[in-house]
């Protein structure tokens, strides 16, 4: 799990950019990192929010990655190889999952990759 530590003026800061945002994930994404800096769970944080635990994560990778609070729209580059894009696709026209979640537990166990069921239901 990763760990969130932010100064008092960092929180400061966040909290301000919460209040002035109109852009509600954006928000989201803030209120990630600040609850994460209080030590609450992943799931805590997911269930106070009605995400997905997965979407937490990703907030945070993205957040102590590059300090991501902004969504960036127009998609984003497959996190997937060619190859492995081409071998999911003729796994799943070979085999039938009754629910996205068992895909994304799928992809995990053989690529490595987690997504969250919103992304894989585009």
């Amino acid at each position: 799990m990763i760990e969130i530590s932010l100064t008092k003026e960092e929180k400061q800061l966040l909290e301000s950019r919460h209040k002035s945002s109109s852009d509600s994930r954006e928000c989201d994404r803030i209120k990630v990192v600040l609850l994460r800096s209080e030590s609450w769970s992943y799931s805590l944080i997911a269930q106070a929010l009605r995400i997905d635990k997965t979407t937490v994560e990703r907030h945070l990778d993205d957040y102590q990655a590059q300090e991501k609070l902004k969504p960036q729209n127009g998609g984003s580059a497959s996190r997937l190889t060619t190859e492995q894009t081409e071998y999911l696709i003729a796994h799943l026209a070979e085999f039938t999952f009754a629910h996205t979640h068992q895909i994304d537990s799928y992809i995990d166990e053989i690529f490595g990759v987690r997504f969250t069921v919103a992304v894989l239901n585009k």
